[in-house]
C-alpha cells in the first residue's frame, strides 16, 4: 500500500473482470525455475502433516499461523499498522475534534459540524462509524477499495503524526505476539521542513546540481538533525508506553525496528528528490534508519507522469550514498486502473534503473513488456518482492490465481510476506500465512522458507547465517557455522563470532531455535 498525507486528483477506476491470465503463462525454462523441493528433516514432515489436517479448518489454521515463526515484517506503514480503535483512543485523549461531514479528526475547538472524538468512548454507534470510516471494517466488496482504503490516511492523520513512540509501542506488541523478530517500518522524517526546503531549492533537472544546492550552507544536514531529533523523541514515548527497562515491560521492547524513509510520489519533482535525498542521508548517518521507499498511490496522475524521473532520481542518489538501501513500491497496478501504457513498465524500471533491492507489492508483472527477463533478472540479483495479500485484494480486487505469487516463485524470485497496513484492513501477519497456506496450498516447509527469506532480505547489517542464494539453492548454513545445529547453543568459536559481529545472522539464528521449539509443539496447538 502507498498512503497519501495530503489530498491530490485521482484517476478513476475502471475495474474489469479478472482475466486469469496466470493459469495461462508459459512454465520457465528450468534454468531460471525456483530449486526443486528440498530435504526435510523429520519433524518438517510431522508438522507439514500437521497441516494438512487443520489446512481446511479456519480456527486451527489460524491458531497454527500464530505459533508459527514468522521472521520480520518488511513492508510496514506505521501510520496504517497500529489499530483503528487505538486511533480513536489516542484522538480522544489529544482532545481532536470529528468533523462529522466527512469523519476526520481535526484540532479542537470543537465548532458546528464537528463533536469531540472522546464521545466515541460512550457513543458506540459514533465508534463503530469511525471505525468504518478509517478502515476497512465492514467495506461492501462491491464499493471502490482503492480510495476509500487511501482516504482513510487523511482522515485520521490529524492522530497519527502526533505519536511515532505510542504509536511503534502498539505495532511493536502486535509484531512479536505474531512470533515475529523483527520490523523495517516506514515514516516521512522531516517531513514539512523538507517540504519547505524543497520550495526554497526550486526544480533543476541537473540532479547533482539540484543536490548541491540542498546540502548548501548545511541546509540537507540541518534536516538530518531534525529527523534524528525526531526519531530520539519518537524513541522516549516508545519506551516509556512500552514500560522498557522496568517489570512491567512490554513485549515490544525486545523488538528490533529500523525505520524507512518516505518518500511522497505524488508531490512536485524537487519535494521528491528533497525527501530522497534527506532518507539516503540519514540512512548513511544514523543505524535506526536503513532505506527510502517511494509512498502515495502509483496510479495519481502525477505519479505516472514523474515515475521515470523519480528512478532516475535515485540511480543518481545511489551514486552519492551507495551505503543506503532501496526498496520501491513498484507495480502496485492492475489493468482498468490505468491505461495499458502504464503498465509496461514500473517494476522494470525499479529493477533496472533504480536499482532496487526489494520490490513492494510487484502486482501487474506480467502484464509488463519483457516480464519474464525481469523475473529472471530479480532472482538472479536476489530482489526480493514484498507481498500484501490483504491490502493487494482490497486496493486492486487482485487475489489468489490472479496474483503473480506463483509465477515469482516459479522463476526463483525471493518472496516475502508482509502486511502493509494491517490497522487499516484489520488483519495481522498471520493472516497472511494463513491465507498463504489455504489459497495457494503451501506446505509447511515452504511457509517455512518465506518466514527465513523475511530476514535473509531485511536490511539488518552484517553477514547472513545463510550461504550463497537460499531462495535458489536452498537455506544452508555458512562455513562459519557448518556442522553445528542452527538454533541450539553453538559450539565452534568461528560461529560465535559470527552470532556475536552480526545481527542478521542472530535474529536468524534465534529464528532457528523457535521453529526447533514450534515443530515439537505444534500437536499442541488447539
Amino acid at each position: 500500500m502507498t498512503h497519501h498525507s495530503s489530498r491530490l486528483p485521482r484517476r478513476g477506476l475502471l475495474f474489469t473482470a479478472a482475466l486469469g491470465v496466470l493459469s495461462l503463462l508459459p512454465l520457465p525454462p528450468a534454468h531460471a525455475a525456483a530449486s526443486a523441493p528440498r530435504p526435510t528433516t523429520p519433524s518438517e514432515r510431522s508438522t507439514d502433516a500437521y497441516l494438512n489436517v487443520v489446512r481446511d479448518d479456519p480456527r486451527l489454521l489460524r491458531r497454527f499461523a500464530e505459533a508459527m515463526p514468522k521472521g520480520g515484517d518488511l513492508h510496514n506503514h506505521l501510520s496504517g499498522a497500529v489499530s483503528t480503535e487505538y486511533l480513536i483512543e489516542l484522538a480522544a485523549e489529544d482532545g481532536l475534534c470529528v468533523d462529522t461531514a466527512t469523519m476526520t479528526a481535526v484540532t479542537p475547538p470543537c465548532g458546528p459540524g464537528t463533536r469531540p472524538a472522546a464521545d466515541a468512548r460512550t457513543d458506540r454507534a459514533f465508534h463503530d462509524a469511525l471505525v468504518r470510516e478509517w478502515s476497512m471494517q465492514d467495506f461492501p466488496p462491491d464499493g471502490n477499495g482503492h480510495d476509500h482504503f487511501f482516504d482513510t490516511f487523511g482522515k485520521f492523520g490529524e492522530v497519527t503524526w502526533r505519536h511515532r513512540g505510542k504509536l511503534l509501542s502498539a505495532v511493536a506488541d502486535d509484531v512479536v505476539r505474531n512470533n515475529q523478530f523483527y520490523l523495517e517500518t516506514m515514516v516521512s522524517p522531516a517531513s514539512e521542513s523538507a517540504k519547505k526546503l524543497a520550495g526554497q531549492v526550486g526544480w533543476d533537472a541537473d540532479l547533482a546540481r539540484l543536490h548541491g544546492k540542498l546540502t548548501a550552507d548545511g541546509k540537507l544536514d540541518a534536516l538530518v538533525a531534525e529527523a534524528r531529533k525526531e526519531a530520539d523523541d519518537g524513541d522516549a514515548e516508545f519506551r516509556a508506553a512500552s514500560r522498557c527497562g522496568s517489570r512491567q515491560a512490554r513485549p515490544g521492547c525486545g523488538l528490533q525496528v529500523r525505520w524507512i524513509s518516505q518518500v511522497s510520489r505524488g508531490s512536485s519533482p524537487e519535494r521528491v528528490f528533497t525527501q530522497m535525498a534527506l532518507g539516503m542521508r540519514l540512512a548513511e548517518r544514523d543505524p535506526r534508519f536503513v532505506a527510502v521507499n517511494l509512498v502515495q498511490p502509483e496510479d495519481w496522475d502525477s505519479s505516472l507522469r514523474d515515475y521515470s524521473l523519480q528512478m532516475r532520481m535515485v540511480r543518481y542518489l545511489r551514486t552519492v550514498y551507495p551505503k543506503a538501501h532501496v526498496t520501491l513500491h513498484a507495480g502496485e497496478l492492475w489493468p482498468g486502473l490505468v491505461k495499458p501504457a502504464d503498465l509496461k513498465f514500473h517494476i522494470a524500471e525499479a529493477v533496472d534503473v533504480a536499482g532496487a533491492e526489494r520490490v513492494g507489492h510487484g502486482v501487474d508483472l506480467v502484464h509488463e513488456d519483457g516480464w519474464q527477463r525481469t523475473a529472471r533478472t530479480m532472482a538472479d540479483r536476489e530482489v526480493a518482492v514484498e507481498v500484501p495479500f490483504s491490502s493487494n485484494a482490497q486496493i486492486l480486487g487482485v487475489r489468489g490465481a490472479d496474483h503473480p505469487f506463483t509465477t515469482y516463485r516459479a522463476y526463483g524470485v525471493p518472496v516475502v510476506l508482509a502486511t502493509d497496513d494491517p490497522g487499516v484492513s484489520r488483519i495481522d501477519i498471520s493472516h497472511e500465512y494463513a491465507y498463504a497456506a489455504r489459497t495457494y496450498g503451501l506446505s509447511y516447509p515452504e511457509l517455512k522458507d518465506l518466514a527465513r527469506a523475511s530476514l535473509e532480505y531485511a536490511f539488518l547489517p552484517g553477514q547472513s547465517l545463510w550461504r550463497g542464494n537460499p531462495t535458489r539453492e536452498g537455506y544452508a548454513v555458512v562455513a562459519a557455522c557448518r556442522g553445528e545445529a542452527p538454533g541450539r547453543a553453538p559450539r565452534g568459536a568461528a560461529c560465535l563470532r559470527l552470532l556475536a559481529g552480526s545481527p542478521k545472522a542472530a535474529v536468524e539464528w534465534r529464528q532457528e531455535g523457535a521453529f526447533l521449539h514450534f515443530e515439537r509443539t505444534v500437536g499442541m496447538v488447539r
